[in-house]
């Protein structure tokens, strides 16, 4: 486990853990650090040991030992592995990540952590944003490199990379905290087991599934015809280059994802979305955050 420690969450008098959360974070473990950034992820961390739990399965979640690449956290329950990135900004539609080819790498093996997006107030070292990414609704398309470092960096030629938001479907952005305020843990957890179907597809088909869903979310309203969802046919097949028959392959993932149970067939060229999905607001941003 991590050298240090993060204290104990607050239990209910059965001893399960506390459905209350505190957005308030434990600025006193900075105190010995005098780097903004290490201080900054000390405190975050701190907090997500303290008060952080699965949204897979609601319970707790523990910090991994020193070290540990690219994890974070690992649920007690359910095994599931987190990455938690924080930032002062708002979260937006880009995000850095590690190396570009690892984090490929794990992707296409179906082995990289879950996402844990924070944005956090440092006047105030409140949580605002808590966002949810499934490692399973992370694709190879969403993975964009950035440029390799000058030559004469440290790591010269060394190539990171951005992870696009918006390759991933808004169902698949789950809500824990939302501008200061903490969603009921019960509809986290619903939200995260709607989308879980998704991971019983195999990756390469499974990037189908979430473009197509991505891209019918993106339309802005719950119902649309299948006429409507062949409008992201030149977006597909810019995303999918091998492939050109795009409007049958639209097809056949609206009926996967009517399979899984996330739209609905009404009746021949008319398709529904469930009530509880999250439909985009006009707020895209492609700015790239920063911590």
């Amino acid at each position: 486990l991590r050298s240090r420690r993060f204290g104990t969450r607050a239990c209910t008098e059965g001893g399960s853990i506390s459905t209350e959360m505190n957005l308030v974070m434990p600025s006193q473990f900075g105190s010995s650090y005098s780097g903004p950034t290490q201080k900054a992820r000390v405190i975050t961390e701190g907090w997500m040991a303290q008060e952080g739990y699965c949204p897979a399965c609601l319970s707790r979640l523990s910090p991994t030992a020193v070290n540990s690449r690219a994890i974070d956290f690992g649920c007690d329950d359910c095994g599931i592995t987190f990455q938690l990135k924080s930032m002062k900004s708002k979260i937006g539609m880009r995000v850095p990540d590690g190396a570009y080819e690892t984090m490929l790498s794990a992707v296409r093996g179906d082995s990289s952590p879950a996402l844990l997006l924070m944005r956090y107030d440092l006047s105030a070292w409140m949580v605002r944003d808590l966002i949810a990414i499934p490692s399973f609704a992370l694709t190879e398309q969403a993975i964009i490199p950035r440029k390799p470092l000058a030559p004469h960096a440290r790591r010269a030629g060394w190539v990171g990379c951005n992870i696009d938001l918006g390759k991933i479907p808004p169902d698949a952005r789950v809500r824990i905290v939302e501008e200061g305020k903490a969603h009921p843990r019960q509809s986290v957890a619903d939200k995260y087991a709607r989308l879980k179907p998704l991971q019983s597809i195999g990756v390469k088909q499974r990037g189908w599934a979430l473009a197509v869903l991505n891209g019918i979310q993106n339309l802005g309203r719950l119902e649309f015809t299948t006429r409507e969802a062949y409008q992201m046919e030149s977006m597909m097949a810019q995303t999918f280059p091998g492939n050109s028959n795009v409007r049958p392959k639209i097809r056949q993932q609206l009926q996967v994802l009517r399979d899984l149970g996330l739209v609905e067939h009404l009746e021949r060229g008319q398709w529904r979305l469930p009530v509880e999905s999250s439909l985009p607001t006009n707020s895209n941003n492609n700015k790239t955050n920063e911590s």
